[in-house]
């Protein structure tokens, strides 16, 4: 007995060290395994009316119903990606790639690479919803449906921010999956997770809700928007882009990442709430890009030692560490310092779940704030803006134009544009990896006057000129803290 006391307490350590290392990374969900492999013919039937009611004690709740709805309507997604590799023409060596002396090697050669994921049909016309990391930088993407049939599919558009994809195919009378509420989803809840796992068609596993609004810090898009919903349904490579679907087979969510440090399941997988996703699809099929509204402030989230460091009762919340100005935030009257607790009287918890909430939001949608500041409780009236700092609608080419800058442009306010003796201007408030960067040294702040001579106003038109140049391209500007005039030059 003493011995066996022994060796477990001596095994214990280990045991929680296993645990906690399980958690050490996230990883995306996609599969680099060719697909093959087709389920059984499958006639589409009406949506059977389903109930969810709590069961007596000793009972178990039947989700073969929402299964049944559900695995119809999931598809197998398989990409083809081109990739270069460098061969060497007298043996096989393991260090093949290691070296770039094409004399020795020979020259760079294109091979194919598949990988695979899932998508669910969203429409009966062929629109199919998966995750961005299933599809980005593929060169042909093809569907498979349940019953075996496969289809070459359209990218309609895609958004890393939320790692979401739209795809699009040429059928008609197709199953598809409505939409539920992640919303309404609650802890505890039963959902299933459907999609094809290691080229394992079909695959349905089941789990509870186990938390929500959760940010893993996985996407590296630099306007990632993480709150995902959190379960403890089995997920593995090949689920991307599959169904979360509650107990009466509607989608609430696509399962997009998993806890992980082996790349297979280890206890917890994370989906995209649908509130989300049905945001970010509209947007690309009637756009080609997601309208997305910015609250124009950088945020941190209240817990008891930012609390305690602020000399604050409120650990909930999202503290606003500093605001753009002339953005959605600055404009609404909100300040550095403040507490935001409450959006459109629901309770704000954490940062997590203000993103969320933005992120359903258009430029001109507009939202009431509860914040506290100093103590008091506020109420403010939010319009939010584009990242050009209007509430127009936003042109794919116009967002290309920005991306090839790396800049994110605000107008001027008229008490901004009286106070500098200007006419007109556009502000440059964030920098980042672009033409702008690489060519001059511009910093946040800079006032764009004219671009190659012209006077510009707000950035619709700096985004109008750039859009059709070509060559050289000289910007003239100010700095407020400055004196003088700016002038810089760049090629498009």
């Amino acid at each position: 007995m003493k011995t066996f006391l022994k060796n477990t307490l001596q095994m214990l350590p280990a045991a929680v060290l296993g645990g906690i290392l399980t958690l050490g990374a996230y990883k995306l969900v996609e599969s680099s395994d060719t697909f093959q492999g087709s389920s059984p013919a499958f006639h589409r039937n009406p949506k059977v009316p389903a109930q969810f009611t709590r069961m007596p004690a000793g009972g178990s709740t039947d989700l073969s119903i929402a299964a049944e709805l559900s695995t119809p309507a999931v598809v197998h997604v398989k990409s083809t990606f081109a990739v270069q590799t460098r061969s060497n023409p007298f043996f096989n060596s393991p260090f093949d790639g290691f070296f770039q002396d094409d004399w020795f090697f020979g020259q760079p050669q294109q091979r194919s690479m598949e990988s695979a994921g899932s998508g669910v049909i969203t429409t009966p016309e062929g629109y199919i919803v998966t995750n961005n990391h299933v599809i980005n930088g593929a060169q042909n993407v093809e569907v498979i449906l349940s019953d075996g049939r496969n289809y070459a599919a359209k990218v309609v558009g895609a958004d890393p921010s939320t790692d979401i994809a739209l795809l699009k195919i040429e059928a008609v009378d197709l199953p598809y999956l409505g939409f539920g509420s992640s919303d309404g989803l609650k802890v505890g809840e039963w959902v299933l997770a459907v999609g094809n796992p290691f080229n394992l068609n079909s695959t349905v596993t089941a789990g509870i809700v186990s938390a929500k609004a959760r940010n893993i810090h996985i996407l590296k898009d630099r306007m990632a928007i993480e709150s995902f919903i959190q379960t403890d349904a089995a997920v593995n490579p090949g689920n991307s882009g599959g169904a979360l679907v509650n107990s009466h087979g509607d989608l609430v969510g696509i399962n997009t990442a998993i806890a992980s440090t082996t790349g297979a399941y280890a206890g917890y997988s994370f989906a995209v709430p649908v509130e989300i996703v049905k945001k970010v699809i509209q947007d690309l099929m009637d756009h080609g890009i997601v309208q997305r509204a910015f609250l124009g402030a950088e945020m941190q989230e209240m817990n008891g030692d930012l609390a305690r460091k602020l000399n604050s009762n409120i650990t909930q919340g999202v503290y606003l560490k500093d605001i753009s100005a002339g953005g959605s935030a600055d404009l609404a009257g909100l300040r550095t310092g403040d507490i935001i607790t409450g959006v459109d009287g629901k309770e704000l918890r954490n940062a997590a779940e203000l993103t969320e909430y933005i992120a359903r939001k258009s430029p001109g949608d507009r939202m009431s704030v509860i914040a506290i500041r100093g103590g008091k409780e506020m109420n403010f009236t939010v319009e939010l803006r584009n990242s050009q700092g209007t509430t127009d609608t936003v042109q794919k080419a116009d967002e290309n134009s920005l991306e090839v800058l790396g800049v994110d442009l605000q107008d001027l306010s008229p008490e901004e544009l009286s106070h500098l003796n200007l006419r007109g201007g556009v502000r440059v408030s964030n920098i980042r990896a672009g033409k702008i960067q690489q060519y001059t040294d511009i910093r946040p702040g800079f006032i764009i006057i004219s671009l190659d001579r012209q006077a510009v106003k707000n950035a619709a038109e700096v985004v109008r000129i750039l859009s059709s140049k070509q060559g050289g391209v000289m910007l003239e500007g100010i700095y407020p803290d400055r004196p003088g005039k700016y002038y810089y030059a760049f090629g498009m």
